[in-house]
């Protein structure tokens, strides 16, 4: 067996994957010891208190030693596992060396990764594309082969074992191409040597997914209850209590909202507002040439609605400095859309929402929604939001008192859109109607400023035309 020595060894340390973050917690190892690694090759998932992160090995090497197993909290800067970099042979070696037996179990053998799985990708800093683990070497695993093997386990048959899941061959920059074209780098064929996928095999992928690609679904989807996936205490048979741990996502939720409700004074204002001619333009809109392909829905307006209420106020659009005393007024808008998630509630954020066009702004709401679908929202995108929207009617809720994400100066809460009997033009009809509710900051937003901001809202959706003149 290959002796190792301290020169040969690299010990790759918890990086900070997102800013500010100070531990991670271990969800899954894609290697044990004995396996061979590459350079930008994934070697464990972790989960943040923002977002499920991939790392990757920045070397070369063989694995000798995981530091901890799966399910421990690790602090920035500690070692999570070790590699021989000198190239002798892969020694046969306990997941976690006896040294460290004592102090956490050894880990289980990784399951395997769910398909369309795809945290975001990072190394010692956030990355702005998305990735798959490199395959170890073996024979790779067809998309058509997975996915018969998901849907025999969906109808309750064994599925027949497959190797590995392979990891597409592409370099950083394609891969942000990929990433910024919204093109799975899974689903293309590659042309360029040893398989390697090129800038040409993205940009075809990305007309054809263009010229095939139909209506989506509304965008209001996302917020809608997802399967929890939370690690909990398996519940006996007859038990009265099941206990769950908090962590990741739910435990840094958790102590922004307490910060939030006891720092900031809130006040929550309402409106009801009739909405048809909003509905109206919306069926319109999908219509337009210039929204094919794109997501179109109440939300996009209502969005639209409130960029420009505050354009026409922007104090609204300010944060509370404590340490110095200011009023701090941003002259960008950075939107924050709210998002239930299996790991908890995250409000990723468009940037400089408030100059974008409205297809643009029904695009950026498009992608931010595929992405925290799909479990692949950056830490980066939930960071510098403003102002936030949370469409609660997407769970037939009328509507909230919605909390103040932190460092922000005011929330929209967008309630249930109903056919309700409403008194238009002198006579009563049925007509489409929804509640409103702004919170806000008291000590940077007084009564005035808030209600002129709400009402501003109301009104455009009552007359969208208002859109064209104020906008």
């Amino acid at each position: 067996m290959t002796t190792m020595t301290e020169a040969s060894v690299r010990e790759f340390k918890m990086p900070d994957v997102g800013e500010g973050l100070t531990e991670a917690e271990i969800l899954k190892w894609y290697v044990q010891p004995g396996d061979t690694v590459t350079d930008g090759q994934v070697v464990c998932e972790v989960e943040t208190a923002k977002a499920a992160v991939e790392l990757p090995i920045p070397y070369d090497g063989v694995v000798r030693e995981l530091r901890f197993p799966e399910g421990t909290t690790v602090d920035v800067g500690t070692a999570i596992i070790a590699v021989d970099v000198s190239g002798g042979a892969a020694p046969q070696a306990p997941a976690v060396q006896p040294e460290a037996a004592a102090a956490a179990p050894e880990p289980e053998a990784p399951e395997p990764e769910p398909t369309g799985r795809q945290p975001v990708l990072v190394g010692y800093g956030v990355a702005t594309t998305s990735t798959k683990r490199r395959p170890r070497k073996g024979p790779e695993v067809s998309v058509p082969a997975a996915a018969q093997a998901v849907q025999a386990e969906l109808n309750g048959h064994s599925a027949p074992a497959a190797p590995a899941e392979s990891r597409p061959l592409a370099k950083p920059p394609v891969r942000k191409l990929a990433k910024d074209l919204g093109v799975d780098l899974a689903t293309i064929t590659p042309s360029g040597a040893d398989g390697v996928i090129t800038r040409e095999d993205v940009h075809a992928a990305a007309a054809s997914k263009a010229a095939a690609e139909t209506a989506a679904p509304a965008v209001e989807a996302p917020a809608a209850p997802a399967p929890a996936t939370v690690p909990a205490v398996a519940a006996q048979d007859g038990a009265r209590e099941t206990r769950i741990p908090v962590k990741g996502v739910r435990k840094a939720t958790a102590a922004a909202m307490v910060g939030s409700a006891f720092t900031a004074p809130h006040v929550t204002e309402f409106v009801t507002v009739d909405v048809t001619r909003t509905m109206k333009l919306v069926e319109e809109l999908k219509q337009d040439k210039e929204f094919q392909g794109l997501r179109v829905n109440p939300l996009l307006l209502i969005a639209k609605a409130l960029l420009v209420a505050i354009r026409r106020n922007p104090d609204i659009n300010a944060s509370w400095d404590e340490a110095n005393q200011e009023i701090v007024v941003k002259h960008y808008v950075n939107l924050g859309i709210a998002a239930a998630t299996p790991r908890g509630l995250i409000v990723p954020n468009i940037k400089d929402a408030d100059a974008k066009t409205l297809p643009r702004l029904a695009q950026s709401l498009g992608e931010l929604v595929s992405t925290a679908r799909e479990g692949r929202t950056s830490p980066a995108a939930m960071q510098g939001g403003t102002v936030t929207i949370t469409n609660v009617g997407v769970f037939g809720v009328d509507t909230g008192t919605p909390i103040l994400n932190p460092g922000e100066s005011a929330i929209l809460a967008v309630g249930a859109i109903k056919l309700q009997p409403w008194v238009h033009k002198g006579k009563v009809k049925p007509r489409q109607v929804t509640t409103l509710a702004l919170s806000f900051d008291h000590r940077l937003v007084d009564g005035e400023l808030g209600s002129k901001v709400l009402a501003d809202v109301a009104a455009i959706l009552e007359q969208p035309k208002r859109l064209m003149t104020w906008a």
